[in-house]
């Protein structure tokens, strides 16, 4: 059966229809030809929708949460999209889905999307996978979309990067407070948010938060406490949220940032994917593998010999 056009697949996410909607993400995340031409047609109704990036330890009960913030926002009304990016299965590639199971609630909401990416053990182009589903939802009419991550990883700083609000998500008695501060996550998060609080501990966690909040000058991000399961500080939450993507639209200089590192991250995985398949094409990878296994060459050399003067034009500052 022929593949439906891709203008027919744009047309049906502009009026609203769900299964253009999923059959368009699963192309544009496969890279099949023509996916550049249909992101250009959306791209001028993708920018309404703001995003909200949920990250945090593995444990954190980070899906929870998104059912229980995504299921509120949509009783108010608001259009939901739902990005929950799982680790990818070692032999099909695919995600994961038993933490979907966790979003059952919302996921049945006439207004809420849900959609898994795998990382598929990605570095970089799975901050771009993310930024081309939510800007799909966002054509569709999202108005509000969360990105859950799978942890708190450099795939996940990156992914988070691209949205206009960011929680962590730490709990009591994991000892992850201070670890997950230490990954990076504190430059870019707006709330912090001390989940399963019914438990003991949790206002220690939130000291802990607090005192490095304080040494790092950041002490107006708000520090809330949640329990997912009963329900207890979400109203609390999804005003911090509001208020936090509120705050981030008037930030001109880092939407100028977000903007540069989108271009470089498609001009990155463009040059990656072209040389990658030129060098697939000629044989020139293999033999550079063969090489090293052979004990003959190694990575470095390897590199200058399929790329020539390409060391020198990056280390260099221009002078001769």
């Amino acid at each position: 059966m022929a593949s439906v056009s891709w203008d027919r697949l744009v047309d049906g996410v502009l009026s609203g229809d769900v299964r253009s909607l999923a059959r368009l993400i699963t192309r544009v995340e496969n890279r099949e030809p023509g996916w550049q031409e249909a992101m250009k047609a959306l791209y001028p109704a993708s920018g309404k929708a703001a995003v909200v990036g949920i990250t945090g330890s593995p444990g954190a009960g980070k899906s929870t949460l998104t059912n229980a913030v995504a299921g509120l926002f949509a009783a108010q009304g608001r259009k939901i999209g739902v990005i929950a990016v799982d680790p990818s299965s070692p032999f099909s590639g695919g995600a994961l889905l038993g933490d979907r199971l966790r979003m059952r609630e919302s996921a049945v909401h006439p207004d809420v999307f849900i959609r898994s990416m795998a990382t598929r053990g990605a570095l970089g182009g799975l901050c771009q996978g993310a930024r081309d589903v939510a800007r799909i939802m966002a054509a569709f009419g999202k108005d509000l979309i969360l990105i859950e991550t799978v942890g708190v990883g450099q795939d996940e700083v990156e992914v988070v990067k691209a949205a206009d609000c960011v929680m962590v998500v730490l709990t009591p008695g994991q000892g992850d407070g201070i670890q997950a501060l230490k990954a990076g996550i504190m430059e870019i998060a707006d709330i912090y948010v001390v989940n399963k609080a019914d438990r003991d501990g949790a206002d220690e966690v939130v000291a802990d938060v607090l005192g490095m909040l304080s040494i790092a000058g950041g002490e107006g991000s708000p520090v809330l406490k949640t329990s997912a399961v009963t329900g207890a500080g979400i109203a609390e939450l999804a005003e911090a949220v509001l208020a936090g993507i509120g705050r981030a639209k008037n930030r001109e200089t880092w939407l100028r940032e977000r903007v540069k590192a989108e271009i470089l991250s498609l001009m990155e995985n463009e040059i990656l994917n072209s040389l990658v398949g030129k060098f697939g094409k000629n044989g020139a990878l293999e033999k550079a593998v063969s090489g090293i296994l052979d004990g003959k060459s190694d990575p470095y050399t390897a590199v200058e010999a399929l790329l020539p003067g390409l060391s020198e034009a990056a280390s260099g500052d221009g002078r001769r």
